[in-house]
């Protein structure tokens, strides 16, 4: 385990931020992803790829050292009408173009993603990727303002973004699902339709999402799926009071760009 952990009960930060306001920490998010991207076998990987650093409708999630030197995982919310589609719009696009469409007509209430979710080998079985990150992504996305969030799931994600209240978007792909990155992966196209309810997400889950958005920062995560672990969580965007979400909805246009369906582009749950 990394010497910025203890090797009997971890200590981190569980930490959220706007993308544009800290580079280096993206950076490290990019690294850390990289890596375990790598691992896996993903060796097609560019910082080219990664637009999102530079996009000011993008926020982030981390979990990082105490000192902030080292990302352990992390997650991102995009929000549709920033500088670049939605990455559900990049994977997806060249399999079924609706999907332009589909989340413009989202996006006039304001709508986004939650995606790029990963967690490094050091914190592996502690449910940091799920459930933590995925309910982290809904409590950050009703912060910003939006009111329904996508994800375009890998098969083992999907049962906890049900849990969280989302549905099939059964009217896109093969009845929601498209083999990206590769033609041997499945890919699932999911939506939370009502984000401030969440009215079909399981109690356990709503109840935690529910605590993240009424006390971002003033709570300890002490437990995991049963293994001890403490997180620190500071979930309060910094300088929130910059962002306002009407100039992205307005942005938002039906200019739809088309996009190539690369492997190195990997920004699934």
């Amino acid at each position: 385990m990394d010497e910025n952990l203890s090797k009997a009960i971890p200590e981190v930060r569980l930490r959220a931020f706007r993308a544009i306001d800290e580079p280096d920490t993206c950076a490290l998010f990019v690294e850390g992803h990289t890596n375990v991207l790598t691992s896996i076998g993903v060796k097609k990987v560019t910082s080219s790829k990664n637009g999102w650093t530079t996009n000011p409708a993008v926020f982030v999630i981390v979990v990082e050292s105490m000192d902030g030197s080292r990302v352990f995982g992390g997650a991102r919310v995009h929000v549709s009408g920033g500088s670049e589609p939605l990455p559900i719009e990049q994977a997806v696009s060249l399999l079924d173009p609706s999907i332009h469409k589909l989340v413009w007509e989202y996006s006039r209430r304001g709508t986004g993603e939650v995606c790029g979710l990963w967690n490094s080998a050091e914190l592996q079985g502690y449910g940091i990727g799920t459930p933590l990150l995925i309910r982290t992504g809904v409590a950050l996305a009703s912060q910003v303002g939006l009111k329904t969030l996508f994800a375009l799931c890998a098969p083992y994600t999907v049962k906890p973004v049900v849990n969280c209240g989302m549905e099939l978007v059964s009217n896109i792909g093969n009845k929601g699902t498209f083999y990206y990155p590769k033609l041997d992966l499945i890919a699932t196209a999911m939506v939370l339709n009502d984000l401030d309810k969440m009215s079909l997400a399981q109690q356990e889950d709503r109840e935690e999402i529910m605590k993240m958005r009424q006390n971002p920062d003033s709570w300890t995560i002490t437990e995991l799926k049963q293994k001890k672990i403490t997180i620190h969580c500071a979930l309060t965007v910094p300088q929130l009071e910059k962002w306002n979400l009407q100039d992205y909805i307005q942005s938002a246009n039906q200019d739809f760009v088309q996009t190539d369906l690369n492997e190195r582009d990997i920004n699934f749950l």
